[in-house]
């Protein structure tokens, strides 16, 4: 929050240290995957909350945590009750969540393995986030991990036959599916029922 600081830098703040992102981010495992979430669940969030993406800080300074989360979910009720507020920009307009939404996003990238798989996930239980949604589309076969909260961290959502795992956050079920695009690369699809 320094005034040195740039307000447009991938970086976290945890455990006393900064991590900051040397890679741009790649362009169908991680920035067009994150769209097709971002595109099931805009439609869930709506006249409940709001489902935003990356370039919004996100922080809880209980646990001394800051970082720039792929997605998230806060609800009205979450900014009612003070669990999450709005932080404006040095120049205008809120730049900032500080709190705990109910469900944040992390895309599994190469330079972030061990920072979502294992130091946020760790994390983002200590804030009190109620779910976090793992993605690594870097394989032919997904990992798609939808965590909730449990009494000492992080469980896993038991799959339902065909690989659908229930959210509690959003009161839908949820698979996600890779397919090859006409232009053979890697495309996803957020299902949802």
């Amino acid at each position: 929050r320094s005034p040195e600081c740039p307000e447009h830098i991938h970086m976290a703040f945890y455990d006393g240290d900064l991590w900051v992102d040397p890679d741009m981010e790649q362009i169908y495992f991680h920035n067009l995957l994150k769209l097709k979430v971002g595109v099931a669940l805009v439609p869930l969030a709506e006249d409940k909350g709001i489902y935003g993406t990356d370039g919004v800080l996100l922080s809880n300074s209980n646990i001394g945590l800051s970082t720039v989360p792929d997605g998230y979910y806060v609800s009205d009720l979450a900014f009612e009750t003070g669990r999450v507020r709005e932080v404006e920009g040095k120049k205008h307009g809120c730049v900032e969540l500080e709190g705990a939404p109910e469900m944040v996003l992390e895309i599994v990238s190469d330079s972030s393995e061990k920072k979502d798989m294992i130091d946020l996930r760790d994390q983002y239980w200590e804030s009190g986030i109620d779910e976090y949604w793992l993605i690594d589309g870097r394989t032919d076969d997904p990992l798609f991990e939808l965590l909730k909260r449990g009494p000492k961290g992080f469980v896993a959502v038991r799959r339902q036959a065909g690989g659908w795992a229930k959210s509690e956050v959003f009161g839908r079920t949820f698979r996600l599916v890779r397919k090859q695009s006409r232009r053979n690369r890697p495309d996803y699809t957020l299902e949802v029922k």
